[in-house]
C-alpha cells in the first residue's frame, strides 16, 4: 500500500473537520448558556471543591477544557476570582474534559452508525439556524457541530492507512513502540507536542483512540500519549495569561504545574497501572459479553481502557493534590515573584470573598477596596503626566499601562456595585444606608477620572501618530496644571486612605487654584490660535486635554465631600 501525499491531505482535512465540529458545539453551547456559565464559575467557587464542582460541571457542558481554563485564567486577570478559588475550577476542568473521550468512545467507536444519524440531526435542525431567535439559532449551531464532529471523526478512521499492509511502516512503528519507558517517554512527548500544535486535546483524544482501535499502538502507548495531551491541554491557559496580571499567569502555572505533577506520579506507577486498568475493562467485558452480548456494542476494548485511564487518571490527581492547594500556590507564587506594586493591583484586595458575618465589617471591607480604587487612579495621573514629561520613546508603554488600569477601574466600579448592593439587602441602620450611597457615589468619580485620564492618553497617542506638537508656552502651561492635579489628587488619596476629619478648605482652595489656572490657560490658548501659532488639530487636542484635567478636579472634589460624609 502507497501513502500518497492526498492521502496525507485526506487526514488532515478529516482532522480539521473534527476540530471544527468541536469548536462551533462548544461555542454554539456557550452561547446557549449566556452569562450563566459565567455566573456558575463565578458564584460557586466560595469553597475548594465547590471549585472543583463547577469546573467539572462548566467543562462537561462546555466540552472544552481549554475554554474553561482560559475563561478562569480571564476572571483572575480581571480580579473576580483569586488565585486559590481558580486552582479548584482548572482541577475540575481536567475531570469534566474526560467525559469527551468517553462520547467519543461510546458513540464513535460502535458498531451503531452515529454517523448517519447525525447527518439527520443536523437536516432537522438547519431551518432553526435562519430563526431569528438566538435560543433556536444557537442550538442549531450545537446540534451542527456535533454532527460535523462525529462525520469528521468518522473520516478520520477511514484516512488513518492499515498498518497490516505496510510492511514498512509496520516495522517504523513497530521500532519506536518497543522500547520499554523509552517509548513511553516518546509518546508523551508526541501527545504534548501534538495537542500543542492542534490547540485542543479533545483531537488528539481522537487521533490516540483511532491508532489504538486500528492497531498502530498498543494500549500502554496510547495511555501515554493521553499524559502527553494532559501537558500539551496546558498551553491554551499559558498563551492567554500572557497578556494578563501576574495572578493570571500564575493561576496558568498551576494548571501545567498540576498536570505535569500528575504525570510524573503515573510515571512511577505506569505499567501495573495500565496492566490493572486494561484487565479489569478486559475481565468486565468478558463477563457483559457472555450475558448481554456486549461485544456487539463495543469492538475495541481498549478503547474503553483508555478512556477509564483518563478519567482515573484525573480523578485520581486531583485527589491527591487537593490537600496540598496553599503549598502549590506558595509555589507558583515563586515561581512567577511579585515584581512591582503594579502587579498586585489589578484585582480585587478585599471584597472578592464575599459578605462577612454584620454589614458593619462588610463596609469596612468595601471602605479598603475603594482605597484600592484611589490609589490606582492616583498613579493613573502619575502616568499621564510622564506623557508630558518623558520623551516619545515611552510613550506607547506609558499609554498602555493607563489602558491596562482603565480596564481595572471599570472592573473594580461595577463589583464594588456588585457587593454594595449585597449588603444593603441586610438590615441596615440609616447610617450604614448612607455609607452606601456615598461608597456609590465615589466609586462612580473615580471610575469617571480613569476614564478621563484614558482619554486623554488616547489624545496623546493621535499627537503621536500625526506628529503633532505644542509650542513650549503651551507645554509649561499643561505642566502647570498637572501638578496642581497631581497634588489635588494625593490630598484625594490621603483622605479616602485616613481615618482623619477631612479638612473641605484645603480641597477648596486647591479647586478654586486649579479654576483660575484653567482659565488663564484657555484665554492663552485662545490668543495662540488667533496668531496662529499652533494647528488647529493641536489646538483642538491642547483645549481637550486642559478641560479634562479640569473636570478631574471637580471629581475629586466630590470624592472629597462624600469621604467626608463617610467620617
Amino acid at each position: 500500500m502507497n501513502y500518497t501525499f492526498l492521502d496525507l491531505l485526506h487526514l488532515v482535512g478529516s482532522l480539521g473537520i473534527f476540530i471544527y465540529g468541536m469548536k462551533l458545539m462548544s461555542e454554539a453551547l456557550q452561547k446557549v448558556a449566556g452569562n450563566s456559565l459565567r455566573n456558575i464559575l463565578r458564584g460557586m467557587t466560595s469553597t475548594r471543591l465547590s471549585g472543583v464542582i463547577t469546573g467539572i460541571i462548566t467543562t462537561a457542558l462546555i466540552q472544552s477544557s481549554s475554554a474553561t481554563t482560559v475563561m478562569v485564567v480571564s476572571f483572575v486577570n480581571a480580579g473576580l476570582l483569586t488565585l486559590v478559588e481558580s486552582m479548584g475550577v482548572i482541577m475540575g476542568a481536567n475531570i469534566g474534559t474526560t467525559v469527551t473521550a468517553w462520547l467519543i468512545t461510546v458513540l464513535g467507536f460502535s458498531k451503531f452508525k452515529i454517523a448517519y444519524w447525525v447527518v439527520i440531526m443536523v437536516g432537522i435542525s438547519f431551518p432553526m439556524l435562519f430563526s431569528k431567535a438566538n435560543k433556536f439559532r444557537f442550538t442549531a449551531e450545537f446540534i451542527l457541530g456535533f454532527g460535523i464532529l462525529f462525520i469528521g471523526l468518522d473520516l478520520l478512521k477511514g484516512s488513518v492507512p492499515d498498518l497490516a499492509s505496510n510492511r514498512e511502516m509496520l516495522k517504523f512503528v513497530t521500532q519506536i513502540t518497543d522500547m520499554g519507558y523509552a517509548s513511553y517517554l516518546l509518546f508523551i512527548l508526541i501527545g504534548t507536542i501534538l495537542t500543542i500544535v492542534i490547540q485542543s486535546s479533545s483531537a488528539t483524544m481522537a487521533i490516540t483512540l483511532t491508532m489504538l482501535a486500528d492497531g498502530w499502538i498498543s494500549f500502554p502507548i496510547a495511555a501515554a500519549m493521553v499524559l502527553g495531551e494532559n501537558i500539551g491541554t496546558t498551553i491554551t491557559a499559558n498563551i492567554a495569561a500572557v497578556v494578563g496580571n501576574i495572578n493570571a499567569k500564575r493561576a496558568a502555572r498551576f494548571h501545567l504545574l498540576f498536570n505535569v505533577f500528575g504525570v510524573l506520579c503515573v510515571l512511577l506507577i505506569f505499567e501495573p497501572y495500565t496492566r490493572f486498568i486494561y484487565g479489569s475493562i478486559d475481565s468486565f467485558m468478558n463477563f457483559l459479553g457472555a450475558s448481554v452480548g456486549t461485544e456487539t456494542i463495543f469492538n475495541k476494548r481498549g478503547l474503553i481502557s483508555l478512556s477509564l485511564f483518563h478519567t482515573i487518571f484525573n480523578i485520581a490527581n486531583v485527589a491527591l493534590l487537593f490537600g496540598f492547594v496553599p503549598l502549590m500556590q506558595k509555589l507558583v507564587i515563586k515561581m512567577v515573584p511579585t515584581r512591582t506594586d503594579e502587579d498586585e493591583e489589578s484585582r480585587l484586595m478585599y471584597i472578592s470573598t464575599g459578605l462577612l458575618a454584620t454589614p458593619e465589617l462588610s463596609l469596612a471591607n468595601a471602605n479598603k477596596e475603594i482605597a484600592h480604587f484611589a490609589k490606582i487612579v492616583d498613579k493613573m495621573g502619575h502616568n499621564v503626566a510622564a506623557l508630558l514629561f518623558e520623551s516619545k520613546k515611552n510613550h506607547k508603554k506609558i499609554i498602555n499601562k493607563i489602558a491596562r488600569r482603565e480596564e481595572i477601574t471599570d472592573t473594580l466600579e461595577i463589583e464594588l456595585s456588585k457587593y454594595l448592593a449585597r449588603v444593603s439587602e441586610s438590615d441596615l441602620s440609616r447610617d450604614a444606608s448612607e455609607k452606601i450611597r456615598s461608597m456609590l457615589a465615589i466609586g462612580n468619580d473615580l471610575e469617571r477620572i480613569a476614564d478621563i485620564y484614558f482619554e486623554i492618553s488616547r489624545n496623546f497617542s493621535r499627537m503621536d501618530e500625526n506628529k503633532l506638537k505644542f509650542p513650549e508656552d503651551a507645554k509649561k502651561e499643561l505642566k502647570k496644571i498637572i501638578e496642581k492635579i497631581l497634588g489635588a489628587s494625593k490630598i484625594m488619596y490621603n483622605n479616602v486612605l485616613n481615618e482623619d476629619i477631612v479638612n473641605m478648605s484645603k480641597v477648596y482652595e486647591k479647586e478654586y487654584e486649579i479654576n483660575i489656572l484653567h482659565d488663564n490657560i484657555v484665554k492663552s490658548h485662545l490668543n495662540r490660535l488667533e496668531k496662529r501659532i499652533y494647528s488647529s488639530d493641536s489646538g483642538v487636542i491642547f483645549l481637550d486635554f486642559v478641560n479634562g484635567l479640569e473636570r478631574v478636579a471637580d471629581h475629586f472634589v466630590n470624592v472629597n465631600e462624600e469621604v467626608a460624609g463617610l467620617k
